[in-house]
């Protein structure tokens, strides 16, 4: 109850909190709207304030600044540093220097004049005294040589007939070298064509063991493909035999019958005939196993049969009682029985069918003659026709026939019996399995004629295996020949062209002896004209007199020195010229200066005095403009405090109002988690209370009020034995009790769970997790299936896969050698090329071989080429390629380097056709490519030794005709 008080008081306290924490709100609300309505005002009465002050400094200043611009303009202005001058006296001046300079240009004409004279004087003297300066030295050198080089004239003489001497016996040495070396060539060409011949002899042999290892490998390809054959008809007939051999198997199946027929038959074979172990007297078998019928009439003499298609034939109606009587006796069901003497006899059917594309049922069957008059009986007047139209034609037109279809349906006066396929009789089933037993033996003897026929071609395949080894083995031994006569005609072609280098060298140096021979006897004739004019020339003092040469010397010098007067003279005078010009030109400029000058200054006076009357006129406007704003400024600035004042007031009261509610706030808060701490222990107490009656009624299966007042503190507690002991007893007889102190039970509770934990742990979820562990091995057991099939679809996804390689591979194979074929032709007219598969029958794993005879060859081997026609087969096979598939662009770096001019033709011509469809970027040394492109690109130096790209679109610069170029 005081617990309850307490919370009703609280609850109140609460609600009253609550109310007053209300009201604060409120007024806290009202003041915050009141604040937020007068911010507006104080900013705008701020803002409004701030801009007219701001005004206000703006106009004060721009006043300022126009009285100081009105002081600054209405100064004079300063006195220019410079002097003024007046531009007519310049003009004057400057025409004086123009009159002085027209008169230096005459002087300097006529010291030009006297200067051209002078120097034509010089030029004559000086040539004279050059003229005789030489014949002077060759008079001295003359006299020389008369004095001084008579003995060494002599010796050079002498010297140069020693020379042409040894050059005459060198120039015959080298003839000998030369016919030794002539000789030696032809030596080896003799050796060189006797080897080309037995090269050619052999390359004969090399075709025909090239064509005996082609027909040993088409042989052996041939023999091959025919054992693969025949063990697919070994597999497709060892399938067909078991497929038969399990149809025979199944149908024998069928024949075991599962009626009284059974009992009675005994012991049967696989094919249900009577084996006479257990088979009841006077038995003579199944009617379906005795009869034989015409294929394709089993199911209408089925039909037409009815029960005597799965009958049994008895001998005698005795029999057939004593039949009948086992199988009441032995409870084995029924069995129908065909008595052949108790059959009526009846008339033959007509000779002619009932109608058209039918016959009688009797002609069809046949059977042993005990059963005749049975099945005569049965099938009389029984025709068998092809369709329903026909059996109603015969029903109609004939009395009391019976027509059957081929399906089976049964047409008769009166009734008519069929519709869909039924279970087949036995007589459909011997039928099926007499035809299904004659298949698997046939499939047997197919099978054994593919193994004997597959003996027979295993053995020509290792025939023709060796074959192909033998042909191989000749032709690597005749290719080793061939490379050995190779090597030699190399050796051969070496010396020859050794030889006939070294008679040329000795030739040139023929020539060269010979050339210096000659230039030797001319330099022995002169010598010995000199030595013979200086012998037979006397001495004359008189011509080496060198007065005539000092006077001319000296005139030239006089000529010399005048002409140099003369230039330093015209030389002052164009000095003087230049001086005069600049003194005109540079008194015009100032003129012109000095009167665009004075127009400035009147310009500048005028633009002045305006823009002193603007300043002035700003001035006054700011001044009055600034005393208005002042005013306002005050009325602006007092709003703007009220305002200031009018928040203060309102913020100071929200303030005090939001003390109020937090003071509110904070006691509410205590009071509901007072509140919230009661409910939860009350709470906690409850559930606590809760489960201990759950867990007394769950463990010991008593309600808590029973449990409370039978075992509870106010009841007895009962003293236990010790374990193996009797329990102790009262003086009353009854068991002993103790009073209930929780301590002492809190002990016997530890010692109690002691020893249950001695018992050791018991795994109650052993159950779960074993059902656990079976669901997790059944769904590794799934994933598992699940890889399996994922393996089965990935594998189906590579033989896809491979198949279709296979064909893209076939496909472009036989479009490349197509093409190959074409492009070789032209790149070797007169040759042929083409491509083979190394292994046709394994397109995954096969390699290519390339075969190519060059025209006037006979070879096809790539070994035996030389390196051009190699390059240019490896050319025609890139070509091939880019021609089956084509391509957006190729790049080829060099592929014509090594060609001559013909075969560049031939495969610039093949680059014509490859553009049609695809972009060529090629790298080239070669003249003729780079013409047919429509664009060069190369990489220069720059004089910086910086590389840079340039490039040229030869189809805005070349001729027409060029090559259409690289398409876009």
């Amino acid at each position: 109850e005081q617990e309850v008080a307490d919370e009703t008081a609280l609850l109140a306290r609460r609600d009253e909190v609550e109310s007053s924490l209300a009201m604060a709100r409120h007024r806290l609300s009202d003041a915050e709207t009141a604040l937020a309505q007068a911010a507006p005002d104080l900013d705008r009465a701020q803002r409004r304030w701030f801009e007219l002050t701001a005004m206000t400094d703006r106009l004060t200043a721009v006043g300022t600044l126009a009285a100081e611009r009105v002081r600054l303009l209405s100064a004079e202005p300063a006195a220019p540093d410079r002097p003024q001058r007046d531009p007519q006296t310049l003009r004057a001046q400057a025409q004086q220097a123009r009159d002085q300079d027209r008169q230096l240009a005459e002087e300097i004409a006529a010291l030009e004049a006297d200067l051209a004279r002078v120097v034509a004087g010089r030029v004559a003297v000086e040539n004279a005294y050059a003229a005789e300066r030489d014949r002077l030295a060759r008079v001295e050198r003359a006299a020389a040589d008369r004095r001084e080089g008579l003995a060494r004239l002599a010796g050079q003489v002498a010297a140069k007939r020693s020379r042409i001497e040894a050059a005459e016996g060198e120039i015959a040495r080298l003839r000998e070298v030369v016919e030794r070396a002539e000789q030696r060539a032809a030596d080896a060409e003799a050796q060189f064509a006797r080897l080309e011949s037995s090269v050619a002899v052999d390359e004969e042999g090399e075709e025909g063991l090239d064509e005996a290892h082609a027909r040993a490998e088409d042989a052996l390809a041939a023999a091959r493909a025919r054992a693969e054959e025949l063990r697919e008809a070994e597999r497709a007939a060892e399938r067909d035999r078991g497929t038969a051999q399990g149809r025979a198997e199944a149908l024998a199946l069928s024949l075991r019958r599962q009626d009284g027929g059974r009992v009675l038959l005994g012991d049967v074979d696989d094919q249900g005939v009577p084996t006479g172990s257990g088979a009841q007297p006077g038995l003579i078998g199944v009617v379906a196993q005795a009869i034989t019928v015409q294929g394709g009439h089993e199911t209408a003499v089925a039909a037409a049969l009815g029960w005597a298609a799965d009958a049994l034939a008895v001998e005698s109606l005795d029999a057939a009682t004593s039949a009948l009587a086992r199988l009441r006796a032995q409870d084995a069901g029924r069995a129908a029985l065909l008595v052949p003497e108790t059959a009526p006899s009846v008339a033959p059917d007509p000779d002619e069918p009932p109608a058209a594309g039918s016959r009688w049922a009797r002609s069809v069957v046949e059977c042993p003659p005990a059963l005749r008059a049975s099945l005569d009986a049965l099938l009389a007047r029984v025709a068998l026709v092809p369709d329903e139209a026909s059996a109603r034609d015969v029903v109609r037109r004939v009395p009391g026939a019976t027509a059957v279809t081929a399906n089976g349906d049964v047409y008769s006066p009166g009734w008519v019996r069929g519709g869909s396929a039924a279970a087949p009789s036995l007589l459909e089933v011997q039928a099926a399995h007499e035809e299904a037993t004659a298949a698997a033996t046939e499939a047997g003897l197919r099978r054994d004629r593919a193994r004997f026929a597959l003996a027979a071609v295993e053995e020509e395949i290792a025939r023709s295996a060796d074959e192909v080894e033998a042909a191989l083995a000749d032709l690597h031994a005749s290719d080793a020949r061939m490379n050995a006569i190779a090597e030699q005609l190399g050796t051969l072609g070496s010396q020859l062209r050794a030889a006939r280098a070294e008679a040329d060298r000795a030739q040139a140096s023929i020539v060269a002896a010979e050339a210096a021979l000659t230039g030797d006897a001319a330099a022995l004739r002169e010598l010995a004209d000199r030595l013979a004019a200086a012998e037979a020339e006397p001495a004359d003092p008189a011509q080496s007199a060198p007065a005539e040469r000092d006077r001319l010397e000296a005139e030239a010098v006089a000529a010399r020195a005048s002409e140099t007067e003369l230039r330093l003279t015209l030389r002052g005078r164009q000095e003087r010229a230049r001086g005069v010009q600049g003194r005109a030109e540079a008194l015009e400029h100032q003129a012109r200066a000095e009167i665009a000058a004075r127009e400035r200054a009147e310009a500048n006076r005028r633009a002045r005095e305006q823009q002193s009357a603007s300043a002035a006129r700003v001035r006054t406007a700011a001044d009055r403009a600034v005393a208005h704003l002042r005013d306002v400024c005050v009325r602006a600035d007092a709003a703007r405090v009220a305002a200031t004042e009018h928040r203060a007031q309102i913020e100071a009261s929200l303030t005090a109002v939001r003390r109020e509610v937090d003071a509110h706030a904070e006691e509410l808060r205590q009071l509901v988690d007072s509140v919230h701490r009661d409910e939860v222990a009350r709470t906690q107490q409850q559930l606590r209370i809760e489960a201990l009656q759950a867990r007394a009624v769950e463990e010991l299966g008593i309600d808590p009020e029973v449990l409370i007042e039978e075992f509870g503190p106010h009841r007895p507690v009962p003293v236990l034995p010790e374990p193996g002991a009797e329990p102790p007893l009262d003086a009353e007889g009854a068991p002993l009790t103790t009073p209930y102190v929780r301590e002492q039970q809190e002990k016997r509770l530890r010692r109690a769970e002691r020893g249950l934990a001695q018992l050791g742990r018991i795994n109650p979820l052993a159950l779960e997790e074993y059902a656990a562990l079976e669901e997790r091995h059944a769904f590794l057991t799934e994933q598992l299936e699940d890889l399996k099939r994922s393996k089965r679809d990935l594998l189906d996804i590579v033989r896809e896969v491979d198949e279709r390689v296979e064909r893209v591979f076939a496909e472009a194979f036989a479009d490349t050698a197509r093409e190959f074929e074409g492009v070789f032709a032209r790149l070797f007219p007169g040759g042929a090329g083409r491509l083979l598969l190394t292994d046709p029958d394994d397109l995954l794993t096969t390699g290519i071989e390339v075969e190519a005879r060059p025209p006037g060859k006979k070879i096809k081997r790539l070994s035996l080429l030389s390196g051009g026609e190699r390059s240019l087969t490896a050319v025609a096979l890139l070509v091939a390629i880019f021609k089956a598939r084509p391509s957006p662009f190729y790049i080829m770096d060099e592929v014509e380097a090594a060609l001559d001019d013909t075969n560049l033709g031939r495969l610039i011509g093949l680059f014509e056709e490859l553009r049609d469809s695809s972009q060529l970027i090629v790298i080239t040394h070669q003249k003729r490519t780079m013409e047919v492109a429509d664009a060069l690109y190369g990489v220069t130096m720059r004089g910086d030794g910086v590389t840079t790209v340039v490039s040229q679109r030869l189809r805005d610069v070349a001729p027409a005709g060029v090559g259409a170029g690289v398409p876009r």
